[in-house]
């Protein structure tokens, strides 16, 4: 009897045991499950332009209209930064977004602080139309350039200020952001030149420049509706990537490594 009360009450305790570990296990994944929504809502957040979501479970979320504020300031940043360069002046952001001088401060308290922003939003959303190409289109090149078009509407010229090095390129925000956009780039160009549609004496870097200066006029002028020529001469520049190529290119082809450095 005594024996039999030591394996049972052993059993019992083993059991006791492997149920606890089980409830800690399912509690450790049910605590991590936030956090991954968190990262994913983050990453969707910046491609609308909007604040990444709040990591305290205590703090209120931004009102519907303090989050189309944010969104407007930083649309109107990007097309002001193509149109005029990153130095212009915040009164003519506010103006163009339809909002006051506070509500820009109040959600971006200097320059650096809305340029950051606006090229997470512009190299976030750009990835997203690198993805959607991919998937859209069977054909590589196809694929490639129904990006560059895409690109093109996202106002991709925003982030010459990234390239001209303006302000703190290293942040990790942005350098995961850009990660992601090259690797997504790189990609189409890549299958595209396997398949044998895309001339190999370019990489990625020329697609990168050329959509970077066709998509934003000089600074500083007024080129009304010029943004009606964009799209034909983005094919113009499309149709010189296909093969068989018809000239022989100077110099060396772009790389991400020569963007990083200049």
């Amino acid at each position: 009897m005594g024996t039999g009360s030591v394996v049972k009450g052993g059993t019992a305790a083993e059991a006791a045991a492997g149920s606890t570990a089980r409830a800690a296990a399912g509690t450790a994944a049910r605590d991590a499950e936030p956090a991954k929504g968190a990262a994913r809502a983050d990453s969707a957040a910046r491609a609308k332009g909007a604040a990444p979501t709040a990591p305290c479970r205590g703090t209120p979320r931004p009102r519907a209209d303090a989050l189309r504020n944010r969104e407007r300031i930083i649309a109107a940043a990007r097309e002001l930064f193509v149109e005029f360069g990153p130095d212009v002046a915040l009164d003519d952001v506010a103006r163009r977004a339809g909002v006051g001088n506070a509500t820009l401060y109040r959600n971006f308290p200097d320059r650096a602080a809305l340029t950051h922003e606006v090229v997470l939003a512009v190299t976030s959303r750009t990835t997203l139309r690198a993805e959607e190409a991919e998937a859209a289109e069977a054909d590589p090149f196809a694929a490639l350039s129904r990006f560059v078009h895409a690109a093109a509407d996202e106002r991709i010229g925003a982030l010459c200020p990234m390239l001209s090095g303006v302000f703190d390129r290293d942040h990790p925000d942005l350098l995961a952001e850009r990660g992601r956009l090259e690797e997504a780039v790189e990609g189409l160009v890549a299958r595209a030149q396997s398949a044998g549609r895309l001339r190999t004496d370019i990489a990625v870097g020329d697609v990168l420049v050329a959509l970077s200066q066709l998509t934003r006029p000089l600074p500083g002028i007024a080129c009304q509706g010029i943004d009606r020529f964009t799209h034909r001469h983005l094919q113009l520049f499309l149709d010189g990537l296909e093969t068989p190529a018809r000239s022989e290119l100077p110099g060396s082809a772009a790389t991400l490594e020569d963007l990083r450095r200049s």
